[in-house]
């Protein structure tokens, strides 16, 4: 048994936010360079220069890549080998993300009440956590600060069977073709399929965390978000809805064993400010 204190997961927590709300990952990076290349409208161009030219500030002055500083998402690899002492686990995870967003000037977004009073929590929690537990005695942090402008795109069917790769493919290019410019793209596609309700839905969010246009390992899943991505940069949407070829940076489709009467889907977009942290304790 391994010992982590509280307090080592409440410092990671509050650093990673801030991380990610300052600095994109250089895969992300590597990605809106790449676009920048490939995309043909000349309005389109230039809005990923100034895409860049952001990023590049906001790394150097850290300040926040985009005012929404986003809902704490926090994932959570919990060796089965791990002992968290001197707290609780939820209790540091959420005082990280209250002492980053105060520490990082970051705006704080989470309202209680959301049908009604909308009250400003005034420090961005409570935090999304979602936890599983994994064999060894390390606990992984993955940090993702999710604007609501993207996650409001979230999209969830539950399909026919019979409806099947065709019918896959139709409802996710539907999803961004209704998205539009309200995601921020180009935007990085998370599709997540079978499974149940919830399963699918963060089987959609998780796949965001792969490195951007990292293919799945699955050959048949591979060539079904190749081919999503191609339909989707056909849209004519373009960056930040200004009309070009580029439309998503990528997608990422993970799938999981479903019920003889069912075919779950669901999307979560990713705006171009493709921000997440991780951290190994």
């Amino acid at each position: 048994m391994r010992d982590i204190k509280a307090q080592e997961i409440t410092k990671t927590v509050s650093r990673l936010f801030q991380e990610a709300n300052f600095c994109l990952a250089s895969d992300v990076m590597a990605s809106l360079k790449q676009a920048r290349e490939a995309e043909e409208s000349p309005v389109g161009r230039e809005v990923l220069d100034r895409i860049l030219e952001n990023a590049e500030i906001s790394a150097r002055e850290k300040i926040p890549l985009c005012q929404d500083t986003g809902t704490a998402v926090v994932l959570l690899e919990l060796g089965q080998e791990v002992h968290i002492t001197g707290g609780d686990l939820y209790t540091a995870v959420n005082e990280g993300v209250r002492q980053g967003y105060d520490e990082g000037y970051l705006r704080k977004s989470m309202v209680r009440q959301p049908y009604s009073a909308r009250a400003n929590t005034k420090d961005n929690t409570p935090a999304i956590i979602y936890t599983d537990i994994v064999p060894g005695d390390k606990l992984k942090i993955s940090a993702i600060p999710k604007g609501g402008g993207a996650e409001n795109m979230a999209r969830l069917a539950m399909l026919r069977p019979s409806q099947g790769r065709q019918g896959v493919i139709d409802f996710v290019v539907n999803a961004v073709d209704e998205a539009g410019s309200n995601p921020c793209p180009p935007v990085i596609v998370g599709v997540g399929i079978g499974g149940t309700v919830e399963k699918t839905v963060m089987l959609a969010k998780r796949a965001l965390l792969r490195k951007v246009g990292e293919p799945n390992p699955d050959a048949e899943v591979a060539e079904l978000e190749k081919e999503i991505l191609q339909r989707v940069n056909c849209l004519g949407i373009g960056p930040m809805g200004y009309g070009g070829r580029i439309t998503a940076l990528a997608v990422h489709a993970e799938v999981f064993p479903a019920h003889i009467a069912s075919l779950p889907v669901a999307v979560n977009l990713q705006c171009h400010s493709a921000r997440h942290k991780e951290a190994i304790l």
